[in-house]
């Protein structure tokens, strides 16, 4: 290899991750030991402040500015004393990362000095440039106000010496800029919508809370192998490269022995996450080399959403200390599995119920079929909405490939469930209720006790799947805000559970006994979503066609895909239940099409560079050296026996030719692709022309460019291999 290949390599293989003592302590005495959580809040604020602001967080009470400037000096004192000494409104713009801007506590006091500072008023509001952040147009540059505004229903946090302070973030004119508001708002319509229908079968339900379990997967790539791919410098993926010899065909990576280097920064970053009031649990070795997973125990949506924005931030800070780069590509490497955020998704009432679990007896059987069956036909109404909701330029590459779920949503219930389903669809007459709980396994090995199996198996290639007590939404990608789905599945519940009530309650206007009436509703509502009930394999070429005739959205343009939330059922849905307005989803469109439009553009860019700059004249070097070869071996050898002599390096130049040719033909049909692209003046239609028209011509340039990894002297091949990238030494 080169010098300079073999210089990174060597230096990052050397090497050593810092070492992480372990805490004297016990994870249960450190948890939550930076959060203002109500523990901090019943120390550090007044009796009557600290029962106020229980009230905002648990039942929405407004929030006065007394209460205000209380909390935020409770707040400040308890910051302090882990040395905190700026604070930030911490948000989540459309960017899929956060944002935060740092003011430190420090005021003049007029005398010449300094003291130290936080009001009510910094603590709940304060004004971002709302014109740099992607915005569709709502803002412009001369009209540029935004306010961030404190939630608190999630609690603040102190990282290194700054208080965070999460919140929303608004346009002056009132529009959502972000992922939290027109979460909290849907939040909000699905609470509603779910105790009303609660009150069928429990009056005594005053609140339903969606709950989300998200499981990351990553990949670490060692950090000087990293910074000699200008690819993954860039896009975060690798735009060329020939698969190795070994991947994972031998499955001997997923939930195998933790490389100790990454043992050893898993470990950090779980201290880090569990005193910043993350309940990390779950951490294994995933399918793909370098590939690994980190999930918590499941918490409310809001805030779960908010913990794992708040651990992506802190896998890229850890991983550098270790000598690690992390990669939240949904597809960094090609040939082997990519990276999804599996979101797990569940409801539960004040009263401690959990709705989609099933009960002892038949009336709790049946309030669990009711959401489960109105869950089936929300997804079933806006299945093109869900996923649009996970589309991305990123994703794009990721979704029906190695292991991740098709891009058609669709629905697996299992054997038990689907069961019981299609006997209350057909039966005119009784319907029994009782489902089966977990059932006895018994495997015949003295030493091994019996297993309870779950009452429904699992399906990988589905992408939303019932998995016992909760839905799987397997779509969403790594590197994604899982809000953006969150907000699409928990609207399009809410907004089927108001038409449930709606059409139970005029059957029972009718003279329908209750339930009947929530039986014969819950009837219509299974043949009218049958179509997205799938048990079998969504990988297969025959479920394509099959979800084309039943109707499920098989669009797999992103560009096209985004359409979606522009439908007028989708805006009518997201309107009438006061998550967001057609003016609010017309500019997030416009920031999904330029985002893409963006990524694309680069990787298209990243790619000719590397592929004039670098592979062509590495290889065109290779070729001139075989010509010389061939040249003294005629020299050497004259006649018949030189020219059979160098007959395999001649084969040898013609290909490098061949592929030399074709890169740089393309690559200049690529540039001329882009301009006319560019030229399109709607964010839009230029999406599309890049789909259309740049993106296949990746793989094109691609394949010639990792024929030449083979055919190349290694020594002369400039950039990390795929052998040296997926295995952590």
């Amino acid at each position: 290899m080169s010098d300079l290949r073999f210089h990174v390599v060597e230096t990052a293989f050397s090497k050593r991750p810092l070492d992480v003592p372990a805490p004297a302590e016990r994870p249960t005495s450190y948890f939550a030991d930076h959060v203002f959580n109500r523990e901090k809040m019943f120390r550090y604020l007044p009796l009557d402040v600290y029962r106020r602001l229980v009230d905002v967080i648990d039942h929405g009470a407004p929030l006065d500015r007394s209460v205000a400037d209380a909390v935020a000096a409770g707040m400040k004192a308890w910051a302090t004393t882990l040395g905190a000494t700026h604070y930030t409104h911490w948000f989540a713009p459309l960017t899929e990362g956060t944002a935060e801007k740092h003011d430190s506590f420090f005021e003049h006091d007029g005398k010449g000095g300094m003291l130290e500072e936080f009001t009510g008023k910094l603590l709940v509001q304060q004004e971002p440039d709302a014109s740099s952040f992607p915005n569709g147009g709502i803002r412009n540059t001369f009209e540029a106000r935004g306010y961030s505004a404190w939630d608190p229903s999630s609690p603040a946090f102190v990282v290194d010496d700054t208080l965070c302070i999460p919140t929303v973030f608004i346009a002056y004119t009132g529009e959502s800029l972000d992922y939290k508001a027109p979460l909290l708002k849907a939040l909000r319509a699905l609470d509603r919508a779910a105790v009303d229908v609660c009150h069928y079968f429990n009056p005594d339900v005053r609140k339903v809370v969606a709950y989300l379990g998200w499981e990351q997967e990553y990949f670490l790539v060692d950090e000087g192998l990293y910074a000699a791919r200008p690819d993954l410098l860039l896009t975060g993926r690798t735009l060329m490269g020939h698969e190795s010899s070994k991947n994972q065909q031998l499955e001997d990576h997923y939930f195998g022995a933790i490389p100790d280097r990454v043992a050893a920064f898993m470990k950090e970053l779980e201290i880090e996450a569990l005193r910043l009031g993350v309940p990390v649990k779950t951490r294994h070795n995933e399918v793909a080399p370098n590939q690994f997973e980190l999930a918590p125990v499941y918490e409310e949506c809001n805030l779960a959403n908010d913990h794992n924005l708040l651990v992506m931030s802190l896998m890229r800070k850890v991983a550098r200390r270790h000598g690690f780069r992390v990669l939240l590509h949904e597809k960094p490497f090609k040939g082997v599995n990519g990276s999804g955020k599996h979101n797990n998704w569940s409801l539960g009432t004040d009263t401690g119920l959990l709705l989609m679990a099933p009960g002892r007896t038949a009336t709790d059987n049946l309030r669990f079929v009711t959401f489960v069956v109105n869950t089936l036909m929300a997804v079933y109404r806006h299945n093109g909405l869900l996923k649009a909701s996970i589309s991305s330029a990123t994703n794009a590459h990721r979704l029906g490939a190695n292991e991740a779920p098709p891009a058609i949503i669709s629905s697996f219930l299992g054997e038990q469930l689907t069961r019981v389903l299609r006997q209350i669809e057909e039966s005119p007459e009784g319907v029994s209720l009782q489902l089966d709980g977990k059932q006895e396994l018994k495997l015949d090995i003295p030493q091994v006790p019996e297993l309870l199996i779950d009452n429904t198996d699992r399906n990988r290639t589905s992408p939303f799947a019932f998995t016992g007590n909760r839905f799987e939404f397997r779509a969403v990608g790594s590197g994604a805000n899982c809000a953006a789905a969150m907000i699409v599945l928990n609207t399009a519940v809410a907004e089927q559970l108001v038409q449930f009530k709606h059409d139970v309650d005029a059957l029972i206007a009718e003279g329908c006994e209750q339930t009947e009436a929530i039986i014969e509703v819950i009837r219509r509502c299974l043949k009218a979503c049958r179509a997205i009930h799938f048990e079998g394999n969504g990988y297969s070429e025959e479920w394509k066609a099959e979800a084309a005739r039943r109707g499920l959205d098989c669009e797999t343009s992103v560009p096209l895909i985004f359409d979606n939330y522009l439908r007028p059922e989708s805006i009518r849905m997201f309107e009438s239940l006061g998550v967001m307005t057609e003016k609010e989803l017309r500019a997030r469109n416009e920031v999904k099409w330029d985002t893409y439009t963006k990524k694309v553009q680069i990787e298209a860019r990243v790619l000719g560079d590397l592929a004039l700059n670098h592979i062509i004249p590495v290889a065109t070097a290779y070729q001139t050296s075989l010509l010389t070869n061939v040249m003294d071996m005629r020299r050497l050898f004259p006649g018949d026996r030189g020219v059979g002599l160098t007959e395999k390096n001649v084969e040898l130049i013609e290909a490098i030719s061949r592929h030399t040719a074709f890169i740089k033909e393309h690559v200049d049909a690529m540039v001329e692709a882009r301009k006319q692209a560019n030229a399109i003046p709607t964010e839009r239609e230029r999406a599309v022309a890049y789909h259309d028209t740049v993106v296949p011509m990746f793989d094109e340039i691609r394949y010639h460019i990792d024929k030449l990894e083979l055919i190349v002297d290694d020594r002369m091949w400039t950039l990390p291999k795929y052998r040296e990238l997926l295995f952590i030494r």
